[in-house]
């Protein structure tokens, strides 16, 4: 998804970047043309230098803001960050592009760009999920604003994922109040899964623990029609085997 930079930088444009790089003060203004600053900011990406690149970046925006430059360098300091793993960095900045930019051709790049930063900072189910939630929210975005273009596609396989991270987290606790006799904060948790993410791959043992838990309320009906439901959408998973055993007394 990497945007297209501006190659070919002139001998006589790297001699004035080695210049300002051989300053000891990083923060001393040194006017340039646009296309010299855009080119050095270019060649620093290219170089995977990510920081350097969005700070040059934010120079051409900084010297020349009404240029059409600008605009397009407020976008690649975004994937700067984001390619630099500064994700906090790189949502500010694309969120910025879009309030002043909303409506152009980039906006869906920038959007996913934005889910993109938080799906890389989704973390193991035993953790807390904000950042999975906002991952989650920044895809349906994706989707819903722009459900016919290339983004859209990417972002629908990586929203299974993060659901199935979200489940994954419910199914924990789940666990765990199964395990101290909680059934009804169980069944809660359990119910939860299969309502909300009825496409991941947790359901079939949410099902499963659902049986388990009436069982132990003695509502031995409502655990017959739970087991019933999972052997017919999952007749081949080990948990129907399991929630069939514990009928049979296995």
């Amino acid at each position: 998804m990497k945007l297209g930079v501006i190659r070919g930088i002139s001998v006589g444009v790297m001699a004035i970047f080695l210049v300002g790089c051989s300053s000891s003060d990083e923060d001393t203004y040194i006017a340039r043309d646009v296309e010299v600053l855009y080119n050095i900011a270019a060649d620093q990406l290219q170089r995977k230098a990510y920081k350097r690149a969005a700070a040059m970046f934010d120079e051409v925006e900084r010297q020349h803001p009404y240029s059409t430059w600008a605009r397009r360098s407020q976008l690649q300091a975004g994937y700067s960050h984001y390619m630099g793993n500064d994700y906090e960095d790189a949502v500010q900045t694309l969120e910025r592009f879009l309030q002043l930019h909303p409506g152009n051709k980039d906006a869906p790049y920038a959007y996913y760009l934005i889910a993109l930063c938080h799906y890389e900072r989704i973390v193991d189910v035993g953790r807390d999920q904000d950042e999975t939630i906002k991952a989650q929210n920044a895809l349906v975005q994706v989707i819903r604003r722009f459900p016919n273009s290339e983004y859209a596609k990417d972002a629908k396989l990586k929203l299974d994922l993060t659901n199935n991270h979200l489940a994954g987290k419910e199914m924990e606790v789940g666990r765990y109040y199964l395990k101290r006799q909680e059934y009804l904060a169980a069944i809660g948790r359990f119910k939860l899964v299969i309502d909300n993410y009825d496409t991941t791959e947790h359901v079939p043992e949410a099902m499963h623990r659902l049986v388990e838990s009436y069982l132990a309320l003695g509502v031995e009906p409502e655990a017959r029609r739970v087991a019933a439901v999972l052997g017919h959408n999952f007749p081949g998973s080990k948990w129907y085997k399991y929630s069939y055993r514990l009928f049979e007394g296995g």
